[in-house]
C-alpha cells in the first residue's frame, strides 16, 4: 500500500491529523466500509509515526481489512521465513508496517529459537511447510562461532583458523541443503565482529586475530553465496557499525530475552531486511523524479539566478552534491532519472548545462518536464514518455506541499519524505528500498543511453508514414538465447518487473529459473533486439512447458522499450515453430489480467488463437499448429544462438538446444 493519502493537502483538517487523530479516521473509515481509503490513512500513520505501537495498530488493522475486502487489497502477497538464533519476534510487527507501506502484504513465519541448522536440513521441516518466497537467516556470532566469540584469547592460531573453516563449512552444507529443498531467496546474515576485541589493539595488528576472521569467514560467506543462485549476503556487520555498535546492544534484554537489538533500533533491522523484501518482491521503482529548486541546488534559479544558487563542494553547496553523487549511484545501476519542476525552462537548463557545481546534467535525465503545470500531470505524462507505469515512479521534492498533492492525485507514486536539512537529502535516496537491486545486468547499466536512443526511434518515426516502412528502416536483428550464467539473472529480473506486456505476470527468482531449465519438458526462452539506433538487450521472455500433444506457454512478457515494434510477433512464432518441431499439436496459453497488462489483452487473438474457455476473469486460448500461419515479421532478422551460449556454462550445467 502506498503511504499516499486522499485529500487535498490543503484540506485544513490536515493539519489536526496527528497519529491519534489517524487512528480514530482509519477506525471510522473501516466502520464506514470506505477500505481503500481506510488503507491510505494506515500507511500515513505509519509515514508519521514509525513506532512499535503504531506497528501493533497497523498489522491488526491491516488484518481486519483483508478480512473485509476478502484479501483484495491491491497488495503484493509476499511470505517470509525468519530463521534466528535470537528473538526476533518484536522486529515483525515493525516489519509487516514497513512492508505495507511499500505495498506488500508481508506473512512472516518465525523459526523455533536456535533450530535454523535442522530446519535447514530437514525437507519435512515446518519451514518447507510454510512455502516461503524468500528467507532470513539470522545467526549471531556468538551463536554461529562460541569459540572464537568467548574463547579466542584461549585459542592457538591453528585452532583458532580451524575452528573458523569449521563454521564456513556448516554454513555451505546449510547453504546447499536448503537450495535442494527450495527455490526461495535466501538472506544470510554476515558475522558480527565484537566490538572490543579479546586482545585490545592487538587484535588490528594481525589478519589472524578475532577480527581478522571474522573478516575471513565473512568473505567465504559471500563465496558460498555466489555459488548459489537467489542467496544473497546482508552485511550485518556494516549495519550494526553504521548504527554504533554500543548503541546496537541491549546487553541487559540478551541475558533476560534473547533480545540483542536494543529497543530504539529495531526498525533499522526491519528496513534492513527490506531492502532485500522489496526487489524481491517486484516493487522496485524504475524512475527516480527529482525537483530542480532547493533540491537539486540551494535556492531559486528563477530568483537568485546562476551565481546565487548554491551547489558546490563547500559547505552549503556540498549538501546538494552528495545528492547529485546519489543520483547518478541509481543511475549506475539502471534507475532512470527525471525532472519535474515549475520553473521557467531557459532558466532551468542554463543551470543545469553550465554551472560548474552541477554533477548532473540533461545528459543524465530520461525525461524533464519544467513547466508550471501541475507537477500530479508532469508524472504522468513522464511515466507515458518512458512507457512505465505510475507506481514504477519515484518523487522528490523538497516542498512538502508537493509531495502531498502527489500523493493525493497519485497514490501509486514513491514519494520520498526531505527533512528540513539538506544535508540529509542524499540518505534520504540511498535508504529507500525501492532502489535497491540484488542483480545488475547489461541492461540495467546502459539504461539512460537506451532510452536516449529510444528518443531518437521516436523522431525518425514521424518521418514514416507506414509502420511497417518503419520497420524496415529500423533493420531489427532478434536473437534467441537459451538459458545460461550470463542470461538467468536478466530473465529473472523481466519475470519480476515486467508489468504492462505479461500475459500472466508470474513472479520466479533465479533458482525457481534454474530449477525449470533441468527439466527436459520445460523450455525457455529469451530474447535480445537491436537495430540501427542501438542496442535494446535482453528484452522479452518466454517459457513454456510441453504435456501430451500440447505446449502451454506458462510466461510471455516482453520489455516496454520495444512493445509495439513486432518483437513479440517473432518470439511468438518461434514458440509455436519450436513446439510444432517437438510434435506439439496445439500451442496454449493463459491471459492473466491485471491492473496493469491491458496491453497485452488481445495478443494471443490478434495472432490467431482462439478462445477455449475462462476461468474467473482470465482466458485460456489454443492455436493449432498444423493450420497456423504465424511466422516472424520479415523485417526482423531472428537468429537463433545455441552453441557459442552453451559454452558458457559448465559442462555438467549445459542446457541443450531444446531451450531454443
Amino acid at each position: 500500500m502506498s503511504d499516499s493519502i486522499s485529500n487535498s493537502p490543503s484540506d485544513p483538517t490536515r493539519a489536526e491529523r496527528n497519529p491519534s487523530n489517524l487512528r480514530a479516521e482509519v477506525d471510522a473509515l473501516i466502520a464506514q466500509g470506505a477500505f481503500d481509503l481506510a488503507a491510505r490513512r494506515l500507511a500515513d500513520l505509519w509515514r508519521r509515526d514509525p513506532a512499535s505501537a503504531t506497528a501493533s495498530f497497523v498489522t491488526t488493522r491491516l488484518d481486519e481489512l483483508r478480512e473485509k475486502t476478502r484479501d483484495k487489497l491491491p497488495l503484493t502477497k509476499f511470505r517470509l521465513a525468519i530463521l534466528r538464533s535470537f528473538t526476533v519476534e518484536p522486529i515483525v510487527p515493525l516489519l509487516r508496517a514497513e512492508a505495507f507501506a511499500y505495498g506488500i502484504d508481508l506473512e512472516v513465519h518465525v523459526g523455533d529459537f536456535n533450530t535454523y541448522v535442522q530446519d535447514m536440513l530437514d525437507s519435512q521441516s515446518t519451514l518447507y511447510r510454510f512455502a516461503p518466497n524468500a528467507v532470513v537467516l539470522a545467526v549471531r556470532t556468538d551463536q554461529a562461532a562460541p569459540e572464537l566469540w568467548r574463547d579466542f584469547a584461549d585459542l592457538a592460531p591453528e585452532a583458532a583458523q580451524q575452528a573458523a573453516e569449521r563454521v564456513v563449512r556448516g554454513y555451505e552444507q546449510w547453504i546447499g541443503a536448503f537450495r535442494k529443498h527450495s527455490q526461495a531467496a535466501l538472506i544470510v546474515h554476515s558475522l558480527e565482529r565484537p566490538a572490543s576485541p579479546s586482545l585490545g589493539v592487538l587484535d588490528a595488528q594481525s589478519e589472524a586475530g578475532q577480527s581478522g576472521l571474522i573478516r575471513q569467514m565473512n568473505r567465504e560467506l559471500r563465496r558460498i553465496a555466489a555459488g548459489f543462485h537467489g542467496v544473497y549476503v546482508l552485511d550485518y556487520d556494516a549495519l550494526v557499525a553504521r548504527h554504533g555498535s554500543e548503541h546496537w546492544h541491549d546487553e541487559r534484554k540478551w541475558l533476560m530475552a534473547r533480545l540483542p537489538i536494543a529497543a530504539s533500533h529495531l526498525l533499522h533491522m526491519a528496513r534492513e531486511w527490506m531492502r532485500f523484501i522489496v526487489p524481491l518482491s517486484g516493487r522496485s521503482a524504475k524512475v527516480l523524479v527529482v525537483d530542480l529548486d532547493n533540491t537539486l541546488w540551494g535556492g531559486v534559479i528563477g530568483e537568485d539566478g546562476m551565481a546565487g544558487i548554491r551547489v558546490g563542494p563547500e559547505y552549503p553547496g556540498a549538501a546538494y552534491q552528495a545528492l547529485h553523487r546519489a543520483l547518478l549511484d541509481l543511475s549506475r545501476k539502471g534507475i532512470l532519472l527525471a525532472v519535474c519542476s515549475k520553473n521557467n525552462l531557459d532558466d532551468a537548463m542554463e543551470a543545469l548545462e553550465k554551472h560548474p557545481g552541477m554533477l548532473v546534467r540533461p545528459k543524465h535525465f530520461a525525461a524533464m518536464r519544467i513547466n508550471w503545470t501541475d507537477k500530479a500531470q508532469n508524472l504522468r505524462e513522464i511515466a507515458h514518455e518512458l512507457n512505465v507505469g505510475i507506481d514504477a515512479l519515484a518523487f522528490l521534492d523538497d516542498n512538502p506541499f508537493e509531495r502531498e498533492q502527489v500523493r493525493a492525485a497519485l497514490p501509486e507514486v514513491t514519494v520520498i519524505d526531505l527533512g528540513k536539512n539538506p544535508l540529509d537529502y542524499a540518505s534520504a535516496v540511498r535508504n529507500c528500498a525501492a532502489f535497491e537491486r540484488l542483480t545488475l545486468s547489461s541492461e540495467d547499466q546502459q539504461r539512460t543511453e537506451m532510452y536516449a536512443a529510444q528518443k531518437q526511434r521516436a523522431g525518425a518515426e514521424q518521418n514514416f508514414q507506414s509502420k511497417e516502412d518503419f520497420f524496415r528502416f529500423l533493420d531489427q536483428e532478434a536473437e534467441l538465447e537459451p538459458v545460461s550464467d550470463l542470461t538467468l539473472p536478466r530473465i529473472a529480473q523481466l519475470t519480476q518487473k515486467t508489468n504492462q506486456f505479461n500475459l500472466t505476470t508470474r513472479r520466479y527468482t533465479e533458482s525457481q529459473i534454474e530449477e525449470m531449465a533441468k527439466r527436459p519438458e520445460w523450455h525457455i526462452f529469451s530474447i535480445r533486439v537491436r537495430d540501427r539506433f542501438g542496442d535494446h538487450g535482453l528484452v522479452g521472455v518466454a517459457i513454456a512447458h510441453d504435456e501430451g500433444e500440447q505446449c502451454e506457454v506458462d510466461t510471455f512478457l516482453l520489455s516496454c522499450r520495444v512493445i509495439g515494434r513486432t518483437v513479440e510477433t517473432a518470439l511468438l512464432a518461434h514458440l509455436a515453430e519450436s513446439a510444432a518441431q517437438r510434435g506439439r499439436k496445439q500451442l496454449l496459453g493463459w491471459f492473466l489480467p491485471t491492473k496493469k497488462n491491458a496491453p497485452a489483452r488481445d495478443f494471443y487473438e490478434q495472432h490467431g488463437f482462439n478462445r477455449q474457455k475462462t476461468n474467473g476473469s482470465g482466458s485460456l486460448w489454443a492455436l493449432d499448429l498444423k493450420s497456423s500461419t504465424l511466422r516472424c515479421p520479415d523485417w526482423i532478422k531472428l537468429k537463433v544462438g545455441v552453441e557459442s551460449q552453451l559454452q558458457k556454462l559448465p559442462r555438467e550445467e549445459r542446457i541443450d538446444s531444446k531451450y531454443v
